[in-house]
């Protein structure tokens, strides 16, 4: 059973409210309700599985289905047993579960295997169910509609209806132009149409002389609307074509109820499959709001949060434009309890909250806001003591609500529970209540619970740094030259309360401060002195390595980054060295051709003055060619690599610039998919779509608009606002009143009362009258002369809504005054 009170501790019940939230069917609403903490780890590694999957989906695939999750199971149970049948809405609804059930198998059939095994799996027994869809499109058009087709007999009654409509409106104007033409109706009349009916107008006093129903008249009696008798039969045999029509509809819902009724467990189990898609889907959602991954399922024992936050408190934080610190704890079987201490509004109880938050998430179900890496055991049982139980019918106070808390956890703590204790034994004396608090902490150590606790007594910080305890100690740091709190934990020393500290900051009288500190003896200022250095010296010791860290990994960065840089000189040089050679080679090898060349032709040519100049000259041409080619080679690839530079920038300009923002898909509505109204707020579903416009039914009634001036919402959205819109009007009564009809006596005295005096008292006795809405009162104000009388019965005529006469003659006659309302 769900622990109402332990979720309401931790906050949980505000994590559920976010997830029902986020629901789109009333089923996976009440799957969020439903769903409770579990111990069993094959199901929490289910659970958490199914939901990352479904994280990773909402993250990075667009073509995944995100509407027409609707519910059909109310509708679709009833028509198992024999003798039912569909309405046409339901039809519709149904053709919209059948269509999101396709998608999604299809969206699951596309994907590469071996990715989302856990939702692909949940997959494989759901049915798509073809020939009902089939079934489903001979029968309703794409706007929810019977087609005419669906059956022969419908097709010809509403051809029939068609052909009857439009003689209907040919006949009323022949008869209009017929009563001209003898002058019953003027020469301008047109044909009425008025609540559906053809209506002709005609001059009232020759109305007689058209046969037919009168229907109204004008403002001024000149005019009578008639409908003509023709008219009238032709209307009569349209309302009966109507009613063949509505029994032909129901009959072909009755055979698709029929023909559809063996597959009714399948579409249960696909409407079923649809709220477990949307119940995930809700839980994605939160989880990618909260920044939430999934930790690893510790074997060992270890409770290990790393970067942890409070989702609630985050929220809450961004709001006010400030960053939530986030939380690292580390609980091991060898130091499982940590106990928290340091100053008040440090961020002790936030610590201890968000461990427990965080473990009822993870055994729920749920992605937790912490590092991948973080480890979280499977336990059997969380008991907190959290706040405040006192309770005056209970003679509960604040420490005896302590002592029932601590007598629970004590009856029911072993080695697979968590206890999260909140200020520690306070609430009664101090050396007693540490005491207390001490022999507790003792018999849980034993037990080998898991624990955060939180408290200011030194005898427990003195317990958790014995070395033979499997206790810890933490601290929230505080910064003590600006006496205000870092919110980050320390594990392993004790905290500081800083309460002289914090006394001087509230500017409480410096020689009240100095006082107090020489009551609390010079041990203990002596020892809170100490705790406050150690922590100084530990704070900056700390920042010194994280300068040592920080400077190693800039020079490891550095050192990796020229080692690459030499590496790639190295890797160029050599490049550039065997590109030499080759050129070199081929270089050499045409030189000594064209010497050879050269050489032979001044032999041959016998070694002439003239030819061996022109060898010389084609020689240097040559040695000036292989120059000249080197240089625009050079050119060239300096002009190749300018223009890829730029090339890349420009490109690189283009992304940055024209950058478009991708447009949200917004999905088109469907039958049964609940909407809000953005003008006036109103709640509905939508039960006909069509592709200008669709139809909502709010409350009990229809109305078409255009699918933008709505808003889809969840179906949490609409039954809040449901509730709120549709309530039935509360009558309140004020007290006064109620007290003011207890003590009204039916009946009035005011016989012996001068006339004004008794004036005055009957307009006071009706005004109570009327405001306690009494039927019928008697004002006894004798015969006498009977002004009295007259008088009063002459005021009371003037009030609207009385009715004055005299009381029947045996019980008092023309004496008494019967008023009713």
């Amino acid at each position: 059973m769900i622990d109402q009170r332990l979720e309401t501790k931790l906050g949980f019940d505000k994590i559920r409210k976010i997830v029902s939230d986020r629901t789109l069917t009333e089923y996976a609403s009440g799957r969020v309700a439903s769903e409770e903490f579990s111990t069993d780890t094959s199901i929490i590694r289910q659970r958490l599985n199914l939901t990352d999957e479904m994280r990773l989906v909402m993250m990075f695939e667009e073509s995944f289905p995100t509407t027409g999750y609707i519910d059909a199971i109310p509708f679709l149970e009833p028509l198992q047993h024999p003798g039912t049948a569909i309405d046409t809405l339901n039809l519709a609804k149904l053709k919209t579960v059948i269509d999101t059930t396709r998608r999604i198998i299809h969206f699951f059939n596309s994907v590469k295997e071996g990715v989302y095994p856990n939702l692909k799996r949940m997959t494989a027994p759901i049915q798509t169910c073809p020939e009902v869809h089939r079934r489903i499109e001979t029968i309703l058009d794409k706007y929810g509609e019977i087609k005419d087709s669906a059956s022969d007999s419908l097709f010809e009654i509403r051809r029939d209806i068609r052909a009857k409509e439009a003689s209907v409106s040919k006949r009323a104007a022949a008869i209009l132009r017929q009563a001209q033409e003898e002058g019953i109706a003027d020469s301008g009349a047109a044909v009425n149409i008025r609540d559906g009916k053809f209506l002709i107008p005609v001059n009232t006093s020759t109305k007689r002389k058209l046969p037919g129903f009168v229907y109204d008249a004008s403002a001024t009696g000149k005019t009578t609307f008639i409908e003509p008798t023709e008219i009238i039969e032709l209307e009569n045999d349209i309302t009966e074509l109507h009613f063949a029509e509505t029994r032909e509809i129901q009959k072909i819902l009755f055979e698709f109820t029929e023909f559809f009724r063996p597959y009714i467990p399948d579409v249960l189990a696909s409407s079923a499959f649809i709220g477990e898609m949307d119940f995930l889907m809700a839980k994605a959602q939160t989880a990618l709001d909260f920044i939430s991954g999934m930790p690893v399922i510790a074997n060992g024992g270890e409770l290990s949060l790393r970067k942890a936050r409070h989702p609630l408190l985050e929220k809450a934080l961004k709001r006010e434009g400030r960053d939530m610190v986030p939380l690292t704890v580390n609980l091991t079987p060898q130091k499982r309890i940590l106990l928290i201490s340091g100053p008040n509004a440090g961020g002790k109880s936030v610590c201890l909250k968000t461990v427990g938050l965080l473990q009822y998430m993870f055994q729920w179900g749920m992605l937790v806001p912490t590092s991948e890496t973080s480890e979280l055991p499977v336990l059997d049982r969380i008991i907190v003591s959290i706040g405040d139980d006192q309770n005056i019918e209970n003679d509960l106070s604040t420490y005896s609500s302590f002592l029932c808390d601590m007598k629970d956890m004590l009856d029911n703590a072993d080695e697979k529970t968590l206890v999260l204790i909140d200020e520690f034994g306070s609430g009664t004396e101090p050396a007693a209540g540490g005491a207390i608090a001490e022999a507790i902490l003792s018999e849980l150590d034993k037990r080998g619970v898991y624990g955060v606790i939180t408290t200011h007594y030194t005898n427990l910080k003195l317990y958790a740094a014995s070395a033979d305890t499997h206790v810890t100690n933490g601290a929230m740091l505080y910064d003590a030259s600006r006496i205000e709190p870092m919110f980050k934990l320390e594990v392993g020393l004790p905290g500081n309360s800083f309460a002289f500290e914090l006394a001087r900051k509230m500017r409480l009288p410096e020689s009240i401060v100095k006082d107090a500190e020489a009551r609390a003896g010079e041990g203990f200022v002596g020892m809170e002195r100490n705790l406050r250095k150690i922590a100084r010296n530990r704070r900056a010791l700390d920042e010194k390595l994280q300068k040592v860290k920080k400077t190693d990994k800039n020079l490891e960065g550095l050192t990796e980054k020229y080692q690459k840089e030499l590496e790639d000189i190295k890797e160029q040089r050599a490049a550039i060295l065997d590109e030499a050679r080759r050129e070199a080679e081929g270089i050499v090898r045409g030189a000594g051709k064209q010497v050879e060349k050269t050489i032979r032709d001044i032999k041959t040519a016998q070694a002439e003055k003239e030819q061996t100049k022109a060898a010389r000259l084609e020689l240097q041409g040559f040695l000036n060619a292989i120059s000249d080619r080197k240089s625009k080679q050079q050119q060239a690839r300096d002009e190749y690599i300018d223009r890829k530079i730029s090339q890349l920038e420009k490109r690189n300009r283009k992304k940055k610039d024209a950058m478009p923002e991708q447009p949200q898909k917004v999905e088109p509505l469907k039958v049964g998919e609940k909407v809000r109204v953005k003008q006036n707020g109103l709640v509905g579903e939508v039960s006909k779509v069509s592709s200008k416009s669709l139809t909502v039914i709010i409350g009990s009634i229809s109305s078409t608009m255009s699918p933008d001036k709505v808003e889809r919402i969840s179906s949490n959205e609409f039954r809040d606002a449901s509730r709120k819109l549709f309530k039935p009007v509360e009558q309140k009564v004020d007290s006064a009143i109620s007290e003011r009809k207890l003590a009204f006596k039916p009946e009035l005295d005011i016989r012996g009362e001068r006339l004004s005096d008794a004036l005055d008292i009957v307009t006071r006795y009706i005004d109570d009258a009327v405001m306690l809405n009494i039927g019928m009162v008697r004002i006894i104000h004798g015969k006498g002369t009977g002004v009295l009388r007259e008088e009063i019965q002459k005021y009371l005529r003037t009030i609207p809504g009385l009715t004055v006469r005299d009381e029947d003659i045996r019980q008092g006659g023309t004496g008494v005054t019967i008023v009713t309302f």
